[in-house]
């Protein structure tokens, strides 16, 4: 299932390691973070990470896979 996550603050490159395997967007005083999350566990690891650098969750969606998500 594809995910789309918004956190508060424009994220850097730097930062694209913690999300690997997403496609991240920063704009707007935010940071979109997309892509496919396999399982419960996966989605809490990513949450925990997001949690562990000091971001603010703004939102969490799912919904299907979209090739305009998924793009580089």
């Amino acid at each position: 299932m594809i995910y789309r996550i918004v956190v508060r603050g424009e994220l850097s490159e730097r930062y694209a390691a913690a999300f690997e395997g997403m496609k991240m967007e920063a704009g707007s005083g935010q940071t979109t973070i997309t892509g496919e999350v396999v399982d419960q566990a996966h989605l809490h690891g990513v949450l925990y990470h997001i949690n562990s650098i000091g971001l603010e969750l703004l939102s969490v969606e799912s919904g299907t896979a979209r090739a305009r998500d998924l793009d580089p």
